[in-house]
């Protein structure tokens, strides 16, 4: 029926905005993944203490900050993770619609994709 059929291309219009949402904030994730670790990880970063500081163990900004930088690093990942299965899962979603080879399915996942980047 024609009601179905626009019901039909509106899902997929919006999967896709979906899938284009879920790969742009993975991206947001990945930044502050990036920016939640130590800035240096060189051996002698971690082992080398600070000026005014009696050894390494004692106060080293170096080594207080990559246990809980590695914490929210962690974090992160996980979160990454769950974006990445939500985004393939939404892919071959999108995908399986448009192998039906019906064209106004396909224009809809174009456009919905075209219009989740936009966003």
């Amino acid at each position: 029926s024609p009601a179905g059929m626009v019901l039909s291309v509106l899902v997929i219009l919006l999967l896709s905005v979906l899938y284009e949402a879920v790969k742009m904030g993975k991206a947001v994730l990945l930044r502050r993944a990036l920016l939640a670790l130590p800035r240096s990880l060189s051996q002698e970063a971690l082992t080398e203490p600070q000026e005014g500081d009696s050894g390494p163990a004692q106060g080293s900004p170096s080594l207080m900050a990559f246990p809980v930088s590695f914490h929210r690093w962690f974090w992160f990942h996980v979160g990454q993770t769950l974006f990445h299965v939500v985004q393939v899962v939404l892919g071959y979603m999108v995908m399986l619609a448009v192998m039906s080879y019906n064209a106004w399915i396909f224009l809809g996942a174009i456009a919905g994709s075209t219009l989740g980047y936009f966003m």
